[in-house]
């Protein structure tokens, strides 16, 4: 049980951190009717536990093994990030409770995976968060662990869905517009500083 509650109080720190993920559940709430912004929470969570596995067995270790990798990383995700920044900046917001804004769900299924797994910073912080953890724990406990980690996601972003939709009547669309602005300069801002570390990466 011990194992368990630090993976789940581990998970819980790895994903309270306001990030492109928590926008994304977030806008999703304010726009999609509460069955479709369910699903995305889920679908976030899937591949939220999918990223987080990956980093606890070690894909921060071949990141740093190969640096090309990283570069490519950095270059593709950040440029991916800056133009779902624009998109958010670009969209119109026009009745909350409308169904024009519904997205299909292949859409929101590849959104959700650059999200999350073109999100070179969640990749690096993720790795050197659960990965260095990772060394001072038992082998027999890594399932107990990581199965916490796993668990602490699900809560998460299931309930900041719910409590985003039970809230979204008071928020019309002129403040709606001002959280995609805001979400889409902080996106915009978040992918430039990634663009950055790449050149940085790249001329030294």
């Amino acid at each position: 049980m011990g194992f368990f509650l630090q993976g789940l109080t581990m998970g819980i720190a790895y994903d309270a951190p306001i990030g492109l993920a928590n926008l994304f559940v977030i806008n999703a709430a304010l726009t999609q009717t509460k069955r479709k912004s369910f699903l995305t929470a889920l679908i976030i969570t899937f591949f939220d536990v999918t990223l987080a596995f990956a980093c606890f067995f070690g894909i921060g270790a071949i990141m740093k093994k190969f640096e090309w990798l990283q570069l490519v990383i950095l270059l593709v995700g950040s440029l991916i990030v800056i133009y779902m920044g624009i998109n958010l900046l670009r969209s119109q917001t026009t009745d909350i409770s409308g169904t024009d804004t519904e997205m299909t769900l292949l859409k929101t299924i590849s959104s959700a995976f650059v999200v999350i797994w073109f999100n070179p910073q969640a990749i690096i912080d993720g790795s050197m968060m659960l990965g260095a953890f990772q060394v001072t724990l038992p082998t027999y406990s890594y399932p107990i662990f990581i199965a916490g980690v796993g668990i602490a996601s699900a809560l998460w972003f299931i309930l900041l869905s719910l409590i985003v939709s039970k809230f979204k009547d008071k928020f019309n669309a002129k403040i709606l517009r001002i959280i995609n602005l805001v979400c889409g300069v902080i996106i915009i801002l978040y992918g430039g500083k990634l663009l950055i570390n790449f050149i940085y990466l790249l001329i030294h």
